[in-house]
């Protein structure tokens, strides 16, 4: 499959060390001005950071996908889903000592060759700012270092254009997905 090769052919070295499990992603610092109550006017500095930690409060969780939009599942499924995962990574929005859940992906596999991204959510406040690609290159990076070299994902029809233009290709040589559904 020469779509797969071309891909994900790279001439950096692959490593299978795993990282730890945050990671901060750079951005413009973000001052909110705030009153200390003596009358200083103070900054606070926000910053985005990365995990893979699964230890996520899936009702944050379940809020994140409220602010999309995305239908309510079973919080147990949910919490099975994400125990079952290869990889989950989630963004986080840290001012000071207070963190708040801004994105989630995750991604199954056979931990060999192919892996498929779930789930991936970034709250309205926070889209349109590169953090979606952000989180998506966060994704396959960690999905590269464990040498998985074919990716896969379902893609509404109105966010086709972003993964394409992370070079996700609909179809490519031909392939197309099929669904089996119970009856």
């Amino acid at each position: 499959m020469g779509f797969w090769k071309t891909w994900f052919s790279t001439s950096e070295t692959t490593s299978t060390t795993r990282t730890t499990p945050l990671e901060e992603y750079t951005v413009e610092t973000v001052g909110n001005s705030g009153s200390n109550g003596v009358g200083e006017v103070h900054q606070q500095e926000t910053r985005i950071v990365f995990s893979t930690d699964r230890d996520i409060d899936l009702y944050e969780l379940e809020e994140l996908c409220d602010s999309v939009g995305w239908s309510r599942r079973p919080l147990r499924k949910v919490k099975k889903a994400i125990e079952h995962s290869f990889l989950v990574a989630s963004m986080w929005q840290v001012r000071g000592n207070k963190r708040r859940l801004i994105g989630f992906a995750r991604a199954t596999s056979d931990h060999a060759f192919n892996a498929t991204i779930w789930d991936v959510v970034v709250h309205p406040d926070f889209q349109g700012k590169g953090l979606g690609k952000a989180l998506m290159k966060y994704v396959l990076k960690k999905l590269r270092n464990e040498e998985i070299s074919n990716v896969t994902l379902f893609a509404d029809p109105h966010v086709v254009d972003f993964y394409q233009g992370l070079g996700f290709m609909a179809d490519p040589e031909g392939i197309k997905g099929m669904f089996w559904y119970p009856h």
